[in-house]
């Protein structure tokens, strides 16, 4: 099988109608859980050598990703493409800056544990699990490059919203394993909201939002 979305649904991972908060802050009613993806190995290499296999002709030494779902991203993407290319592809992560009080959307990606030499001087794909606006796998890209990497596209394995997720948004090539167009609106033009539908608080960030929103 070689559709993401069709593997993520397999097991459980997609959610529609309902009403959830996003990384970005932004609110929507289908959500993908990434973390139902995660305990399934098989699952979870099949998408990896998904992506892996997107780049299989391309000049990649290492691959990096946002922490904390991108990092098991990360060494099953490095890990095919070493099967793939016969030679070690390196794994490496970031992580977001500890001291920063900015909520999720905007916290800093930084590489800590040393691994801005992991990535120095080499070529470099980054991979993401989800976009709903590109952000965080931006801040990804700009910190292979001041890390003096070179990156050499970026790779997602489900894009939200392909309209305006795009190697243009992202400065970079960009590709997407799966797409699965899930609308995402500002608080103050949430039409769930306005319905009083009820904010899911057991998945994405909805009692965090909602936490803020009481304080």
């Amino acid at each position: 099988m070689n559709d993401v979305v069709a593997i993520l649904k397999r097991i459980g991972a997609v959610i529609t109608n309902d009403h959830f908060v996003y990384t970005s802050g932004k609110h929507g009613e289908v959500y993908i859980n990434k973390d139902a993806l995660y305990p399934h190995t098989k699952e979870t290499s099949e998408v990896c050598r998904i992506m892996a296999e997107k780049y299989k002709d391309a000049d990649v030494e290492a691959v990096a990703a946002p922490a904390v779902g991108g990092t098991i991203l990360s060494q099953w993407v490095a890990y095919h493409l070493s099967q793939i290319k016969g030679k070690e592809i390196l794994s490496a992560y970031t992580e977001k800056d500890a001291g920063t009080t900015a909520s999720a959307a905007e916290s800093k990606q930084l590489f800590r544990r040393g691994y801005d030499a992991v990535v120095k001087g080499k070529k470099v794909l980054v991979v993401e699990d989800l976009t709903t606006t590109g952000g965080s796998v931006k801040q990804v890209v700009d910190c292979v490059r001041d890390a003096g990497g070179e990156v050499v596209g970026v790779c997602v394995m489900v894009n939200r919203d392909p309209e305006n997720v795009n190697s243009e948004s992202v400065g970079t090539p960009f590709t997407a394993a799966g797409v699965l167009k899930a609308e995402a609106f500002d608080e103050k033009d949430c039409p769930f909201c306005k319905q009083g539908r009820p904010i899911n608080t057991k998945i994405g960030h909805g009692k965090k939002y909602l936490e803020e929103k009481g304080k």
